[in-house]
């Protein structure tokens, strides 16, 4: 690994211990001042270095510690994120064992709170970003929702979201990807999730209608099918943008005429939408500022 990336990263580290932040906007300092790719990933060097940390904990305690730090840092951003929904979806995390849906060589650092790369180019979401997600949709306590999940990878967003609501239908557009997360979720038990492997943008017509939509990939917009397959009153929370490295988390709500009310969660970096229906990012633009925030103040991408 590059020193200048190690040593960037071990001095985010540091400055964040002193102020509390979100994991991503830790990952998006130390690669920035690296100067690394557009679209973080911890390697497996960085992550081993973070997890030592609490190498001495077992893995439940690990996942005990990083739920506490995701609730504490989400608090720091904007007391009132910290909603019932968000209870309920550290809820689902706590239990949830994310070594069983990461690379083998990055089990160790499972519950180190940064996004891992998990073959094809794609990655698993790090458990703050997932929390968030998941709370955006407001679900039912009641656990009655049916969700759509598009762009899962290795299947860790649908566990969460199958443990809050009553079904999951998960479309991830890599074939291989889309089996290993079916079996994934298949041996762990999760028998209200449905895998299939298609292109995202058309979502599930079959499926339909949806309480909630979740979608981990960047656009420039949200695909019309996926709007038409939302209930009135549901939401789409996806990275939304005009290019791939200037995008915000939006949480959208349909309206009875089927415009969708937006309002963005933060800033955030998210692999490409990929599909031949997709309009191209530009190659450089900047983001839509003029958006009122969900909250008084971002609680994703914060540095």
């Amino acid at each position: 690994m590059n020193e200048s990336f190690v040593a960037a990263a071990r001095d985010t580290v540091k400055a964040a211990a002193m102020r509390r932040r979100s994991s991503l906007a830790l990952v998006l300092s130390a690669l920035t001042l690296a100067g690394c790719a557009q679209r973080p990933v911890a390697g497996v060097d960085m992550l081993t270095m973070l997890a030592k940390a609490r190498a001495h904990q077992t893995p439940a305690q690990q996942r005990a510690a990083m739920v506490a730090d995701i609730r504490a840092d989400i608090r720091s951003n904007d007391p009132a994120a910290d909603t019932p929904a968000l209870a309920r979806a550290l809820a689902a995390i706590g239990t949830i064992p994310r070594e069983d849906f990461v690379d083998a060589r990055g089990r160790a650092a499972a519950y180190v709170d940064l996004p891992q790369d998990i073959g094809h180019g794609q990655t698993i979401s790090d458990p703050y970003v997932v929390a968030v997600m998941t709370a955006a949709l407001d679900l039912p306590a009641d656990r009655s929702a049916h969700v759509l999940d598009i762009g899962t990878g290795s299947g860790y967003q649908a566990a969460v979201l199958a443990t809050v609501a009553a079904r999951v239908a998960l479309v991830e557009i890599v074939a291989p990807l889309a089996r290993m997360a079916a079996a994934r979720l298949r041996r762990m038990g999760y028998a209200t999730v449905t895998v299939r492997a298609g292109d995202g943008f058309l979502g599930w017509p079959e499926q339909a209608p949806f309480d909630g939509i979740v979608v981990a990939a960047s656009a420039t917009a949200v695909p019309q099918p996926l709007v038409d397959q939302l209930k009135v009153g549901g939401r789409i929370v996806m990275p939304i943008g005009p290019s791939d490295t200037s995008t915000q988390l939006l949480r959208m709500t349909k309206r009875a005429d089927g415009t969708l009310d937006r309002c963005p969660l933060g800033p955030a970096l998210f692999v490409p939408f990929t599909g031949g229906r997709v309009p191209p990012f530009a190659a450089r633009a900047l983001t839509d500022r003029s958006i009122p925030l969900c909250f008084r103040a971002p609680i994703v991408g914060v540095l």
